[in-house]
């Protein structure tokens, strides 16, 4: 089809305002012939923007929008990397399940290269729309003579399968029929692509006019795709299919698990939340790394003191740890790090968690279930008569919970828990508050943890920053850093998402003193504790993050982003 300015594609364009008709029909019949399509006209002459061009097309066909730089290149089938026939369209095929081919497209309305690939490839073509750059430049990228297509990971769609597919002998095993086949293979490559992205959690969220999918990637939700709304219920029903849940009940929250095999050897498990909304059911998955709880303290990002700090509390036979911060702030990963220092063959630990996110062999964890009465007091009640070394609390949340614990750390029990604050010496005024007296955690709490995760600067496309010396004065570093410091910003790159990659933690440990046992036994507050630890040299969460700035793992407007400073 010659590009025209009669497409509905361009009048949708027009009558949106993101298009000058008038101007973009005269420059058509200068230079249209220069061009194969379209959207390669449009954004060549920069007369409207990719992501604006793809939101349009997508809507006006009612087909997915799909986000290219979330899609691993190793999952396009080798029989289907046509160079010719791609370069000749523009377009890419992305994953194959049966008959069924899932095309990325610019321009949907445009039915003769998408007919042209269906009779190439004897395929059935189920098409998304993607942005023109994107597209471009991931063709580039997958004819690259640099590109090892043998380097890629050897999971693939067709080994996927979950504990409900596998257990034939369960009666809430349910197989998919055949008019689900796209729903099953799309919902599968939405967990592969999560999984290869390194996301902590996926969103499947239906609005009125729309239905979204976000990744939760280093601490940031990105969108991924954009199905049709009409696919929702379809789209959460198989979700809980594959959780075990009550596909006929929309009416309440539920709560479930996946474990997906990736292969013989590797499987990933998912926490599963769904939650009516009034557009319908929304499914928020939690990916649980047990990778994560076996990095070791030295990958964590404690410097050097403050891991000294840990170790040293962790190596006493009592007392309390606490480890405080917003939920996704990594405390778990930091008490599981604590728990497999301590677990040894002469060490008893128990835990009380809800829910248990990851399994630790040697530990005896207990989920807690209030709806059968085992909740975290019952739990620890429990613990205490089975002769225990240490014990984990999952989260400090009323008092009597908190009594309990700090009569374990006082009777010869190591006692690691968490709690919901914004500083270490916060923690300790809402122990007070909760109506914990005051010698009670004076003499109990050993160690407090605040933190925060920030994400860490590509390596690969990190620039130096150069910023007034009297800014960064301003925003806290001490001339002594300002001497040798530089600065970096991100940039972004193939290998990151938006110029960082991975998250580095920082952290503010602070070993309850004897100083700072006095102000609590005197009445004193939060910002009497601070005033103590700054004296005592304990860093703060700022403090700790412009260390990280300096050392250049992290930016500065993520550190101003993280620690609210």
């Amino acid at each position: 089809m010659a590009v025209s300015a009669n497409s509905s594609l361009f009048k949708r364009l027009a009558q949106q305002g993101l298009l000058n008709s008038t101007a973009a029909t005269e420059l058509l019949s200068r230079k249209g012939g220069q061009y194969k399509t379209l959207p390669e006209f449009l954004i060549q002459e920069k007369l409207v923007s990719s992501r604006d061009l793809a939101e349009q097309a997508a809507s006006l066909s009612q087909h997915a929008r799909f986000d290219l730089s979330f899609f691993d290149m190793d999952a396009i089938p080798k029989e289907l990397r046509n160079e010719k026939l791609i370069r000749k369209h523009h377009i890419l095929p992305l994953s194959r399940a049966g008959r069924s081919l899932h095309l990325a497209v610019t321009d949907p309305t445009n039915m003769a290269p998408i007919e042209d690939f269906e009779f190439n490839t004897g395929l059935h073509a189920e098409l998304v729309v993607v942005e023109y750059e994107q597209l471009q430049q991931l063709i580039d990228k997958l004819f690259d003579n640099s590109f090892d297509q043998g380097s890629g990971s050897d999971w693939d769609l067709s080994s996927l399968s979950t504990d409900e597919e596998d257990d034939e002998n369960d009666n809430m095993s349910v197989q998919p029929d055949k008019d689900d086949q796209p729903i099953v293979a799309f919902i599968n490559k939405m967990l592969l692509d999560a999984i290869r992205k390194g996301a902590s959690d996926l969103h499947f969220e239906p609005y009125e006019k729309m239905y979204r999918i976000r990744f939760r990637i280093d601490g940031i939700l990105h969108e991924v795709a954009s199905p049709p709304i009409a696919l929702s219920n379809r789209l959460s029903a198989r979700l809980k299919v594959m959780s075990r849940l009550d596909i006929a009940e929309k009416r309440v929250p539920q709560d479930g698990r996946i474990k997906l095999k990736i292969s013989g050897k590797k499987s990933i498990d998912f926490r599963v939340s769904t939650l009516p909304t009034i557009w319908g059911e929304k499914v928020v998955m939690r990916i649980l790394d047990s990778d994560s709880a076996m990095l070791g303290i030295d990958i964590l990002g404690y410097e050097e003191a403050q891991k000294k700090l840990y170790m040293d509390a962790l190596a006493q036979p009592q007392g309390m740890i606490l480890v405080t911060g917003p939920t996704g702030s990594g405390k778990t990963v930091s008490l599981y790090t604590g728990l497999n220092i301590l677990n040894t063959e002469g060490c008893n630990i128990s835990t009380a968690e809800d829910p248990v996110e990851i399994n630790l062999a040697g530990i005896n964890q207990v989920q807690v279930n209030p709806r059968a009465g085992l909740t975290f007091p019952s739990a620890l009640k429990a613990f205490l008569r089975q002769d225990p070394d240490v014990i984990m609390v999952g989260e400090i949340r009323d008092l009597e919970t908190a009594e309990i614990s700090i009569k374990a750390a006082q009777t010869g029990h190591l006692v690691l828990s968490t709690l919901h604050t914004n500083s270490a010496p916060e923690t300790l005024t809402r122990l007070l508050n909760m109506g914990v007296p005051a010698y009670n955690v004076a003499s109990s709490v050993s160690l407090i943890i605040a933190q925060r995760l920030a994400r860490r600067l590509c390596g690969h496309c990190k620039t130096a920053e150069k910023l007034p010396e009297a800014e960064l004065k301003q925003q806290g570093f001490t001339d002594e850093q300002l001497a040798d410091l530089t600065v970096y910003k991100p940039v972004g790159c193939d290998h990151c998402t938006n110029g960082y990659k991975g998250r580095v933690g920082i952290y503010e440990v602070m070993p309850v003193s004897p100083a700072m046992a006095s102000i609590i036994m005197e009445g004193g507050n939060s910002l009497d504790i601070a005033k103590a630890a700054q004296q005592e040299g304990i860093a703060n969460l700022r403090q700790s993050g412009l260390l990280k700035v300096a050392a250049g793992m992290t930016s500065l407007a993520e550190v101003n982003r993280v620690t609210k400073g």
